[in-house]
């Protein structure tokens, strides 16, 4: 199946989340098929193509808990 899904990057104690189209089987830094966009929680600030969310969903795509409570 089919996750959009939050992959997290940065350092230690300072994270970044890349907001990604991933298999769900696939481990949290496996290659993803599509980033959509970021969330950055130390500044508050999220930037994601909404219009390539649409078209994932269209697809078939889940949208995991975590990324649709940054994606409203």
């Amino acid at each position: 199946m089919i996750v959009i899904r939050l992959a997290r990057m940065g350092r230690k104690k300072a994270p970044f989340y890349r907001v990604v189209v991933i298999d769900s089987e696939k481990k949290l830094t496996a290659q993803a098929l599509e980033i959509l966009g970021f969330y950055n929680p130390a500044k508050k600030e999220v930037k994601v193509d909404t219009k390539k969310v649409a078209e994932w969903v269209k697809k078939g795509a889940k949208i995991s808990p975590s990324a649709e409570k940054i994606l409203k």
